[in-house]
Parts: structure tokens; sequence; C-alpha cells
């Protein structure tokens, strides 16, 4: 590696000696540390690009960090592509594109141990074991699995498998063994060559090459019968129908495509996406796509070479030739590249687009799902904006009252709290002081009790009431607020349901909010919510007070044996349906025969 040390002066002096040779850059802060890495077809004149104009955003930032260059000479341009990656790799510099990993994506691992093991992980450990995937699905991967362990009888322990141990007779056959679903190499009833056989194929399979299985499958299957092991010859038949059903699952494109790679891209201010498709024999058999986060203003002819070589690298993959949606500007070592116009290759390089597409719009779908969800602060400024209040309704509590014809009043409470019900926070509220039906001074006695014991356990009060009702319910809750000295210091609004007009107190005009803001929106929703809450507890009540009317009616049950009853039937049907040795378990002999004796 040549080094070339910074005259804070002038940076031409540095580019000056840099050679016109393929190669990668480095560039270095003032601290030595890697800050952004890039490849060129030559060194000097890709160096002078930052110097010979004008340069803005991220970049411009890039260049006035600058203060070391580091670089090193290679042979070609793909060997640069290749370096290049790999060094942003090592180093991750602040200002290259960022990959996203794909450590949480699961994988197929072939142990690298005697009598490998077959296994899905979600872990790459360099210990010269064999990876396959990335994987977008999980469950693609257990169906693979699911079907080799069909076919092939493996190991699943993780004993250490060498010859002295098998020798020695260190280990004993397991479950494993007797369910047949290992041939217990444990005990050395399974040699290993046989078993290598089996991880050969498996290895075809996982790679997408299933017809050479399918021929040695055949040829074997076509030797047991002409020697007589029909029982053998038929277990290989077996194993042949379950490899066909795995086939026909898989996305056939065309019989003619061997062992391509296809490649598309889209892209946006802030990230680009590549689709990546493996066609083997015709089918598709894998699929992924690579997300890319942009740190400074490249396009798609610097993003698309690189996640090539990255996604290439990450699954193996040797296909001798790459469909691409354009010509680009970097070759791919040992590789035809492909830009179809029509044909067969042509419909591949769609899919690929459609598919990479599909992931863009669900990855913005996703982003803008977050956003409502966190979205809530932009809600609450513009309730605040329409109902002209002076603080952020983070706290929001709506009431209504319930009751029939003057029977059984009740109120209902529901809380919100950040533009989202809070359901644990609900209340109901039996009404105590008010006669008949008189829903003003109902309103006035919950918010009386509601906010005075709030304030008596030093708890946070809201920045907003919402009443069911117009002006007289506005005025019953400011006249609470006015008792507990909390007049000015919690709005009240009230909403009255004929035209949804909004109430202010002492406006006597009120106000007509559009039909589809979200301010209107959140109050229809507070005041749905608590009249649903308000009347099931009402509902509850008339139906035990029709319980305890009726069951007054019995002579010989008193207050006491009513009460147990009440509690264990809450209505009159329940009670009806209740059989007598329900009833005896309840309150005893005498008292349910003359319970069951009443409503039978």
């Amino acid at each position: 590696m040549t080094r070339t040390r910074h005259n804070t002066s002038h940076l031409k002096l540095i580019v000056s000696v840099l050679p016109e040779n393929p190669g990668v850059y480095q560039f270095l802060d003032k601290d030595g540390t890697v800050i952004y890495i890039g490849k060129a077809k030559n060194l000097r004149k890709r160096m002078m690009t930052y110097l010979g104009k004008t340069q803005t955003g991220r970049t411009k930032v890039l260049v006035s960090k600058i203060h070391d260059i580091q670089h090193i000479i290679v042979n070609s341009e793909s060997d640069a592509l290749l370096l290049e990656n790999n060094l942003i790799k090592k180093y991750q510099p602040r200002y290259n594109i960022q990959l996203k990993d794909d450590k949480s994506f699961p994988l197929i691992c072939i142990k690298n141990e005697a009598f490998p093991r077959v296994f899905y992980t979600r872990n790459l450990i360099d210990d010269g074991s064999q990876y396959y995937g990335p994987y977008t699905s999980v469950v693609m991967v257990k169906t693979l699995l699911d079907m080799i362990r069909q076919l092939y009888p493996l190991r699943n322990c993780k004993y250490k498998l060498i010859p002295e141990n098998i020798r020695l007779k260190k280990f004993k056959l397991c479950l494993e063994y007797h369910m047949g679903k290992c041939k217990g190499p444990c005990e050395g009833l399974q040699t290993e060559a046989e078993y290598n056989g089996n991880i050969d194929q498996i290895r075809e399979i996982i790679r997408g090459n299933i017809g050479n299985v399918f021929t040695y499958m055949k040829g074997l299957m076509q030797k047991y019968a002409t020697e007589y092991r029909y029982e053998e010859a038929n277990y290989i038949k077996e194993k042949i129908k379950i490899l066909e059903r795995y086939q026909s699952k898989s996305t056939i494109v065309s019989s003619t495509i061997r062992d391509v790679d296809v490649f598309s891209i889209t892209d946006d201010a802030g990230y680009a996406f590549v689709n990546f498709l493996k066609v083997v024999n015709g089918a598709i058999i894998q699929a992924h796509t690579l997300e890319i986060k942009k740190r400074l203003e490249e396009d798609r002819n610097e993003l698309l070479p690189m996640a090539i070589t990255e996604i290439r690298q990450r699954l193996s993959s040797t296909a001798k030739e790459i469909i691409v949606p354009f010509r680009l500007n970097i070759p791919i070592a040992d590789c035809k590249i492909t830009v179809p116009k029509k044909g067969d290759k042509m419909k591949l390089l769609e899919l690929s687009e459609r598919n990479v597409t599909y992931y863009r719009l669900q990855k913005l779908k996703r982003v803008n799902q977050s956003f409502k969800s966190t979205g809530t602060d932009r809600i609450l400024e513009r309730i605040k904006h329409d109902l002209r209040l002076s603080s952020i309704p983070v706290h929001i509590e709506c009431f209504d009252n319930s009751n029939l014809q003057g029977a059984n009043p009740v109120a209902a409470c529901v809380v919100f709290r950040n533009a989202r019900p809070r359901k644990r926070e609900y209340r109901h509220y039996n009404v105590k002081t008010v006669k008949g039906p008189n829903d003003f001074a109902s309103m006035q006695e919950i918010l009386l009790r509601r906010y005075s014991r709030m304030i008596d356990e030093g708890l946070a009060l809201p920045q907003l009431i919402v009443v069911d009702g117009g002006k007289g319910q506005v005025n019953a809750a400011v006249k609470s607020l006015e008792k507990l000295s909390l007049r000015g210091r919690i709005a009240v609004i009230g909403i009255a349901k004929r035209l949804e007009e909004i109430y202010f107190p002492k406006d006597p005009l009120p106000l007509y909010l559009d039909k589809n803001s979200e301010t209107l929106k959140l109050i229809q929703y507070l005041r749905n919510e608590a009249h649903r809450f308000g009347i099931s507890f009402h509902r509850k009540k008339r139906s035990g007070d029709l319980l305890r009317s009726e069951l007054d009616n019995i002579k010989g049950i008193g207050s006491v044996t009513i009460q147990k009853l009440f509690s264990e039937y809450k209505s009159v049907e329940g009670l009806k349906k209740a059989s007598l040795a329900d009833l005896v378990k309840s309150i005893g002999n005498a008292k349910a025969g003359i319970v069951y004796n009443y409503f039978h």
C-alpha cells in the first residue's frame, strides 16, 4: 500500500502523485479513521473529480474532512470492485453506502465435521462450514429441511464422531435411530462414505440441481429392481415422489435457461433496493432483496455493480451469466453480462423488477404506518389549533350520562392519552345525589366527584374535557370545575349529536369542523366510546335490578340470599336456566327448592 501525507494548504498535492492505474482509494480524517472507500479505473482522474468542480451536499462535507489518502493498485476494474466491497465491510466507513446486514436472515448450514449435520441457523460462523442462503422466508427453509430429512436419515446429535470414538464405542444409539430418522453412525452402523454421499446429494438439492439427484435415484431404483430388492426399490421410488412434489412447487420460468443470476434495481433519495433471482435448470430456486442506504449522491450505475458483487459473495454464486437492466460500467469477473430486450430472459428481468418494486412499496407502507403511529404529535397539534386550546391535549377525558326515564342513572368516563384510548383508566359511576332524569345535575355530580378525588390523590389532570351534549352539558361541567377552582386550568367542550356542533363555555355559537378533519373524528371517537362504555354498564345494572325485584316476590328468601343469587346468576334468565343441583350448591337445599319451584 502506497501512502501520501496530506498538505493542508492544497489537496492537489495529494492527487498529483497518484498513479493512473485501476485501484481502490481510502479517505482518512485527521484522527486516521477511514471515512470513505472508493474504486477507480484511473486513480488520479477519479481524485481530480473531487477537486475539479464545486461540490455540494454531503460530498462537500466529505471533501472538507479529508486529511490523508491511501490507495491500493490492482490489475483490473473487477478486482477493484471486489477489493472495495471487502474493505467497506471491514472498515464500515461513515460516508459509504450501508448494506443491510443479513445476520438475521435464515441460513442452511452443512457443518464442517465428520458425518455433517444439516440444520437451520441465523448465525454465520467462520469455521469451514458451508452456509446456503440467506433465505427471506423461514417457512421456505423449514420446508426444504423437512423434505431433506424425509429423503435422507441424518444425525442431529453433537457427538464428535471421529473413527477412534466410534471404535471405542463411546456413544450409544438414541431415539432418532429407533424412529428411523438416523442410521446410527455413532455405533458404526453407517459408513462415512455412504453418509457423505447423501450429503453430496443434499448440496445439489439446495443448489437447485435436482436433475442430477433424479438421475442418480432412478438408476439406483432400477438397480434394486433388477436385483429383486423390491422393498429397497420402492423406498427409492417414494423418495423420487417427494422430490417431484418439491420440484412442482418451484417457479418454472424456462427450461432453456440453465444457470443465471438476475438483478434489478430501484432507488429513491435515501435508499436503493436490488433484487436477486437465482435460476437453475429453468426454475427460480432463490430470491433476495438487498437494501442499500445511500451516503453520498450515488446513482444506479455505481450501486448495482457493488450490490451484485456483495450478493454473489454472500450466496457463493458461480453462475456464468448475469441478467441486468442496463450495461454495467464495471465488468464482473468471469461473467457474461446480458441486457435482454425480449424473450424469456426479458420476462425474468421483468419479474425481478416487479419484485424489487413491490419490496420498495411494502417498505414505504411500513414507514407510513410507522409515521402514523408516531404522528400523534401532529394530530394533537391539529386538535390544539382547531379548538383554540392553550396547550396540547395529551390527556383527554370524555363523559356521558345514561338512564331510562330517570331509572338507574349512571355515567361513564373514558380516558385518551396521546390520542389513543387507555381502557384500564375507564371508569363507571352510579349517580347518587340526583333524583329523576336530570342530565345536567348528573354531569355536575360526576365531574365534581372525579376531579375532587384526583386532586386529593395528587393525580395529573387532563388538558381537555369533552362532554356528550350541547350548551347545557358544557355549562354544568364548568360549574363543577368552578367549585374545585379548576376553571381556566382545564378546557371544556361539548359535542351535540344532531349536527356534530362543538360548543364552548359562554360562546352561543357552535364551531362546525370539517367532517373529514382529524379533530372531529377523534372527538367523535371519544363520544362514541363513552356512550358504548356507559350503555354496557347501564344494561348490566338494569338486569340486576330486574333480578332483585323478581326475587323480592319469593317468600322465604331474604336479602342475603338475594345478594348471593344476584352475584352468581346476574339476571332472571340466568337464574331460570340454573339446575336444582346448582342452586343447592349456592344457597343450600331448603332455599334452593323454594327458588327452583318458584321459576318452574
